[in-house]
């Protein structure tokens, strides 16, 4: 899954150029201006949505084997590069076809999402842990990012049905057909130039351990070597131990609440 398996098509009318859903347009500008001082909530969100995704693939992989695509160990790989300013965020989970990635990504669908609109515009309710109540926490993502890629390829899909999204979160997007080897979704931010920072393999670890560490789903980056230096050998950072496999003595209150908020969406205490 690490390597490189995306090829844009060669074929320019398969990209298209389109507008972001007024609401979108709002919760852009709100979310990056509002929510900045709690700026690292970004990879929390991302990390998220690929456990969500790889969650999926393995429901739906129950009924059918084939979507696995004779890849079963579902993961989450990030990687970052300070020269570039990017930091990459890839899963194998059950992925996005084109049409759904219009639909969760260009418009906002969800009953909620005024709600949440309303509650950001209210001083007292700036509140980092109302987006993933709400669903709207891929967004997040322009808080750091001047530019976001999304590549993505559904369970089950063709190679060559593979969907290029791009976004710099101000003029719309832009959608590209691609061949996609494995299924699943990368995502490329470009940061921008005053968080490139944040392309850093310990600050990553960090914000890991201090938001994503219950996530039962493995998150691998790369090994550092004794100088600091990333290799190419992969390791686990987060305990990626599901709660109900561990005994009820070793898992701490905090963790109980950190499972809770993830299953349930729901980023406030239980």
């Amino acid at each position: 899954m690490s390597e490189a398996n995306t090829k844009a098509t060669d074929n320019s009318e398969s990209k298209e150029n389109m507008q972001f859903q007024t609401e979108v347009d709002q919760l852009l500008h709100l979310m990056i201006h509002s929510l900045y001082s709690n700026k690292e909530i970004f990879l929390r969100e991302l990390i998220s949505n690929s456990a969500d995704a790889c969650d999926k693939q393995r429901f739906e992989a129950l009924s059918d084997d084939s979507l696995n695509e004779g890849d079963s160990e579902l993961k989450i790989e990030i990687e970052s590069d300070k020269e570039a300013g990017t930091i990459t965020i890839r899963d194998n989970g059950i992925g996005m076809s084109r049409d759904e990635v219009v639909a969760h990504i260009g418009t906002i669908a969800k009953s909620g999402t005024k709600e949440f609109i309303k509650n950001l515009t209210d001083e007292q309710s700036k509140d980092s842990n109302m987006i993933g109540q709400f669903g709207v926490g891929f967004y997040s993502a322009f808080i750091v990012a001047d530019k976001v890629t999304l590549t993505t390829r559904r369970a089950g899909d063709d190679a060559s049905t593979g969907t290029i999204w791009e976004s710099d979160g101000k003029s719309g997007f832009t959608l590209e057909t691609t061949d996609k080897a494995s299924r699943g979704t990368e995502i490329v931010l470009h940061l921008k130039d005053e968080e490139k920072e944040l392309a850093n393999d310990w600050q990553i670890r960090s914000i890991i351990s201090k938001y994503s560490d219950h996530i039962s789903v493995p998150i691998n980056m790369h090994k550092q070597d004794e100088e600091g230096k990333a290799t190419e050998e992969w390791e686990v950072v987060n305990k990626a131990n599901a709660l109900w496999k561990r005994s009820k003595s070793e898992i701490t209150e905090e963790e109980y609440k950190e499972f809770y908020k993830h299953v349930a969406h729901d980023w406030q205490d239980p």
